[in-house]
């Protein structure tokens, strides 16, 4: 039975997030086309192992058991192969098991323009130039980074964990601080403290990740025996008081998340090392993803202020 994709929360993976492409890519950059069409041909039927984003989809996928009525999960490929030599990917796809069965094939282009009509609220791709596009064109994306990937078939659970501002929010906030000083950083977000800030780049992924764990917690209410599947983190720079403006936007947003770590600067790491979730958010590379690509798959969202 097909749902209609309107309905669903949609991420749009790139062949280069989902799988290793190392030695294909290779061949392009060193050959060209044309050997890369033939070595894609010769061993279409040879496995890609599972890249960085493989976990995190894989799980993504299993919401639809978890809601086998409304199938709310949906992953499409956005691919930058033509269909021919996309198909290694398909092949891939299958030997895995991952229930995806929408792609787009686009011959060298950017995929990014068709993130709109395939209602993607999260688009990943190990390609740099692609993400800043489809961010620049108000699109939701992230890049994934070289990073520690764990896909442990007994982890019975999806851990989805963001940073704050310049994610699920806007940088507003962040531009103050790197225009004017921490000092001013904490009046403001003192004085706008009851006013909520304004949805980021992943702001609608988080918000369906945010409706799916409401009806988990209808469910833990019915039967405290339950065991929820999925469980959402915000680890942020943040410290008190800047604390009271995030807490804010979420109760506006009527979001609640399962763990919230306000870090006041300090290493990300020691937090993620712990919480170990299948995949992260963050839009400053320097230093919180340098710090968490040792311990989750990490994603960087080149947005705003902290495109660098």
């Amino acid at each position: 039975m097909s749902y209609p994709i309107e309905g669903k929360l949609v991420i749009a993976v790139a062949s280069s997030a989902l799988f290793e492409l190392d030695e294909a890519d290779a061949v392009f950059r060193e050959k060209g086309v044309r050997a890369y069409r033939d070595y894609q041909r010769t061993h279409e039927n040879d496995v890609l192992k599972p890249g960085i984003a493989f976990p995190f989809v894989r799980r993504f996928l299993e919401l639809n058991k978890v809601f086998p009525d409304s199938q709310p999960a949906e992953v499409v490929l956005l691919s930058r192969n033509d269909s021919d030599t996309g198909l290694r990917v398909f092949t891939s796809i299958e030997h895995y098991g991952l229930g995806i069965v929408r792609a787009a094939f686009t011959r060298g282009n950017s995929p990014f323009r068709y993130i709109p009509a395939y209602n993607v609220s999260l688009f990943l791709s190990a390609n740099e130039e692609d993400v800043i596009e489809a961010l620049n064109h108000g699109y939701p994306a992230g890049r994934v980074l070289p990073s520690v990937t764990s896909d442990d078939k007994t982890d019975n659970e999806l851990r989805v964990a963001f940073d704050f501002d310049g994610v699920i929010a806007d940088d507003s906030a962040e531009q103050v601080f790197k225009k004017e000083g921490i000092d001013a950083f904490y009046n403001s977000e003192t004085e706008k403290a009851q006013t909520a800030i304004a949805s980021g780049p992943l702001g609608d992924l988080f918000r369906k990740l945010g409706n799916l764990r409401a009806l988990e917690d209808e469910r833990e209410e019915q039967d405290r025996n339950y065991h929820r599947f999925l469980k959402t983190a915000i680890v942020t720079a943040r410290s008190a008081p800047a604390h009271r403006r995030v807490i804010n936007t979420l109760r506006s947003w009527n979001i609640t998340v399962d763990e919230t770590h306000f870090l006041g600067g300090m290493d990300k790491g020691r937090i993620l090392e712990t919480l170990r979730p299948h995949i992260f958010f963050d839009d400053q590379q320097h230093p919180h993803l340098d710090t968490a690509q040792h311990f989750t798959p990490s994603v960087h969202i080149p947005f705003g202020i902290s495109k660098v």
